[in-house]
């Protein structure tokens, strides 16, 4: 690392705003500025002091970090890959199975980037999943295979130290792997904002644990893509589009009568899959048969989504949990139109369910799998849509068919606050990704504009 004994220091620069009052310490190194803001004047001082004293001690600067070498943590002595393991394992039960699946790749892509070679004795395909699989995964770790274990071993010994954080440049090469699919090509805006949140959690966790002085990730606009909520208005289904969809579902030969009611669940109530499948029969509250009013209600209290049996705390493949963005022991309700009461009334009928028994159900009476799920909606749109439609994003994922709900209960005029309530989502999170879809208004509106924007009319005259 590049080091410099030219240091040059600046008179403490304050800046009052108004909420806070910032004390930024000033130093030049070779000519490049240095700062560093502090909340107090206190701070600022210690901070400008501490340095100085290096510096009348001909201590050498980092031309890498602004530092005094002797400022450095003790991040060299600290294994990247050992750091990783520890905060894999911190993070393992305060988050979900999705989560921890999240965390694993995005510390397996970080991993490789920190390698000091390219492996010769080893498959990259091998190194990744020994990674993903069993090193970042608590459960599994001590399960690894002796082949797993021997490249687990490897990468600790081969794994740069954390004073590689100190260096710009390895931070730009370990956010350009995290940005950048196997191929080469660029990834998603979601799935690299995500990587880098999951890293900058790992590198404040860095810093609270003095490992590092300072999160060494780029802050500010324009560090991370944008990425957008709203919904892709092609991927909507019109009702004759969804009414042959579901038709075709329910003649399906294997299952089309335990699926059909499920798709018809989604698009009639807009629940989201997850909590879906964990429904049970006494969740759904039908009125009588003669009743004159055939509206009834869906409680909806948990969600199973489908993480992996190697990822949940169970073993099993699902992970019971509370509904999305509310408080664990929460529920909400959703209308019943008479239309899904018909349909989910001849299926409890049909299948001979009991109130405790779960509503969707697999062949053998387990729990319906989302690869099951996916295959009959993948081949219902193969075997209805055009060929175009069918290369288009119209309604390629089953939870199209919740967007496609909540999109025509705002254009029917519900307010946007009852269909919050319905779909569990506040107000603003709803408006970000259906306000685009909102149509058969703008004629409504166009009038209303015009007529509150008409000026008076004016004697020339005058």
């Amino acid at each position: 690392m590049d080091t410099t004994y030219n240091v040059k220091f600046w008179k403490t620069s304050v800046y009052k705003g108004s909420r806070k009052t910032t004390y930024t310490v000033r130093w030049e190194l070779d000519g490049k500025e240095w700062r560093q803001p502090c909340a107090t004047a206190a701070l600022a001082d210690s901070f400008r002091a501490g340095l100085l004293t290096a510096a009348r001690r001909g201590e050498a600067f980092s031309l890498a970090t602004g530092r005094p070498i002797a400022h450095r943590s003790g991040a060299a002595d600290v294994n990247w890959y050992a750091f990783a393991v520890r905060f894999c394992d911190h993070q393992w039960a305060r988050t979900s199975g999705n989560n921890r699946k999240n965390v694993a790749k995005a510390l397996m892509t970080t991993t490789i980037a920190l390698l000091r070679a390219r492996p010769s004795g080893f498959e990259s395909i091998d190194i990744r999943r020994a990674l993903r699989e069993y090193a970042f995964n608590t459960r599994r770790r001590e399960e690894a295979p002796p082949e797993m274990a021997a490249i687990l071993k490897w990468v600790e010994r081969n794994a740069l130290s954390m004073g590689s954080w100190e260096d710009p440049v390895k931070v730009d090469e370990v956010l350009r792997a995290l940005s950048t699919l196997l191929d080469g090509s660029a990834a998603a805006a979601s799935s690299i904002k995500r990587n880098r949140r999951i890293l900058n959690v790992a590198m404040e966790y860095a810093v609270k644990h003095r490992v590092l002085r300072s999160n060494p990730l780029p802050k500010g606009k324009g560090t991370a893509p944008k990425t957008s909520s709203a919904v892709d208005k092609r991927s909507l289904l019109n009702r004759s589009q969804a009414a042959h969809l579901l038709s075709w579902v329910r003649r399906r030969r294997r299952g089309g009568s335990r699926l059909h009611p499920f798709f018809a669940t989604m698009y009639y109530a807009g629940p989201r899959p997850e909590e879906a499948v964990a429904m049970d029969v006494i969740d759904v509250r039908l009125p009588d048969e003669d009743a004159e009013d055939q509206w009834g209600e869906l409680l909806l209290h948990t969600a199973q989504p489908e993480v992996g049996k190697h990822w949940t705390d169970t073993g099993e493949v699902h992970e019971e949990r509370g509904l999305k963005g509310r408080a664990e022991d929460d529920m909400r309700s959703v209308p019943c139109r008479p239309a899904l009461t018909k349909i989910l009334r001849n299926h409890i009928e049909a299948e001979g369910l009991k109130p405790g028994d779960r509503l969707f159900r697999g062949e053998a009476g387990e729990m319906l799998a989302g690869s099951v799920i996916r295959r009959a909606w993948g081949r219902a749109r193969k075997e209805v849509l055009s060929p175009e439609e069918y290369a288009s994003p119209l309604g390629k994922r089953v939870y199209d068919l919740r967007h496609t709900c909540l999109t025509n209960w705002l254009n029917d005029g519900v307010p946007p606050a009852q269909v919050a309530d319905w779909a569990g989502n506040s107000v603003p999170v709803l408006l970000a990704i259906y306000a685009r879809c909102v149509t058969g208004h703008l004629h409504d509106l166009k009038r209303r504009i015009e007529r509150g924007g008409e000026l008076p009319e004016v004697d020339a005259d005058h």
